[in-house]
């Protein structure tokens, strides 16, 4: 049997590299790509290699970047220009398939099976990808080349930067089975603790443990790692035009100082259920639930979901099952830094659907129509035209989400 050839290839450093690109004097120091200290929204996007020396992990704070490394040098980020240099790296790619998938602006997977008679073999393709992309752009990738998407995207992760590595069907075992089980795509960090003490440490454990002892550890994530372990993952690489069905639509924010109570929240969930449901509208997309994640100032992350009564696009539907979701099952232990509210359960908007006798749909309707005549306005008149204001009275949004400031609102 033929095997596929699979590539993931992965642009290094990525924010911080498109940064280094219009400031060459970045590529010698210290250097993050964060988010506005002022704003509360200090969180380290990305890094170069010299900063990861020092111990800096994405997603950590900029206070706890700097203790670690006070000279380092904080670069604001330009989503935009991020935005520009991955279609243009993608543009490379469609030169030599059209079946590239997305994991993200820096991150895709490539089947070359069908163009090794073109280009060569998948490490020969990988080689071209990786100089083509560093001579026309600048920036450098690095690229896993295996038989199924799980161990491409292991090879990508295993030498960086600038770098190819082949995981061969024939020799996957001796090359992945020593690694440590954290490494695998789908075990995070909680998974990696509950195999860790059931004697499941590298991949190989995962691989030679009986598949009904993961699954009764893990539920089905255990017989999808044990999958994974063996080789045996198989999806296809979706094609460039295909778009990967959506499974959620969400927005969150970093609030400017710390929410200490149910109020402050309901007041921020408000103002994200506005965007999460001009989302769903414009995609034409309805939520059958709604989940709410919070991040405590000791940047503990919670997340709890729930069913929705109908299935719905109206933002004040999704934001006040937020709201009883929160109260239900939030208990209070530190102050919380940031929101976060998704819509779940996602499919059409007109999907057919069981009514009840005691909900007031025409009333439903006509909240609908409402918020649809927002959304026209706010296309026509800018993002800010119509605002929340309930959230205005505690003032712990950035001015940067309605397009004035809270001081401005005081001389009203």
């Amino acid at each position: 049997m033929e095997t596929r050839t699979i590539l993931h290839c992965d642009l290094n450093n990525y924010f911080a590299s498109v940064e280094s690109l219009k400031h060459p004097e970045y590529r010698d120091v210290p250097m993050i790509v964060g988010g506005e200290t002022e704003q509360r929204h200090g969180i380290v996007l990305a890094k170069n290699n010299i900063a990861k020396k020092f111990g800096i992990q994405t997603g950590e704070s900029i206070y706890q970047a700097r203790v670690k490394c006070p000279d380092l040098v904080i670069a604001e980020p330009h989503y935009d220009e991020y935005l520009y240099y991955s279609k243009a790296v993608r543009r490379i790619y469609s030169r030599f398939t059209d079946q590239i998938e997305s994991m993200g602006i820096d991150e895709c997977w490539m089947d070359v099976t069908a163009s090794r008679d073109l280009f060569g073999s998948g490490r020969e393709i990988a080689e071209k990808l990786r100089r083509t992309v560093k001579a026309e752009t600048g920036l450098t990738i690095s690229v896993g080349v295996s038989f199924n998407k799980v161990f491409a995207k292991l090879g990508s992760d295993m030498k960086k930067p600038d770098a190819v590595t082949e995981i061969p069907y024939e020799s996957f075992r001796e090359i992945v089975w020593p690694l440590p089980a954290f490494e695998m795509l789908g075990v995070g960090m909680k998974t990696y603790k509950k195999i860790y003490y059931r004697g499941c440490r590298t991949i190989g454990d995962i691989a030679n443990m009986k598949v009904e002892y993961l699954e009764s550890w893990l539920g089905k994530l255990g017989k999808m790692l044990w999958v994974y372990a063996n080789g045996l993952e198989n999806s296809r690489v979706l094609w460039q035009a295909e778009a990967e069905p959506i499974k959620s639509i969400g927005h969150g924010t970093t609030t400017v100082r710390d929410l200490v109570d149910q109020t402050e929240v309901r007041y921020v969930l408000e103002e994200l259920a506005e965007e999460v449901g001009t989302k769903l509208r414009a995609n034409r997309l309805s939520a059958g639930g709604v989940a709410v994640q919070v991040r405590e100032n000791d940047m503990t992350v919670r997340e709890y979901q729930c069913q929705l009564p109908h299935r719905t696009q109206l933002a004040r539907e999704i934001a006040g099952e937020a709201a009883m979701l929160f109260q239900r099952k939030h208990t209070w232990r530190l102050p919380l830094r940031s929101v976060t509210v998704r819509a779940i359960g996602i499919d059409r908007e007109n999907v057919p659907e069981q009514l009840d006798l005691f909900t007031d749909h025409r009333k439903r309707e006509r909240l609908l129509s409402l918020e649809n005549t927002m959304d026209t306005i706010r296309e026509r008149y800018g993002t800010h035209a119509v605002t929340n204001g309930g959230y205005l009275a505690v003032g712990k949004l950035s001015s940067r989400r309605i397009g004035y400031s809270l001081q401005d609102v005081q001389r009203m």
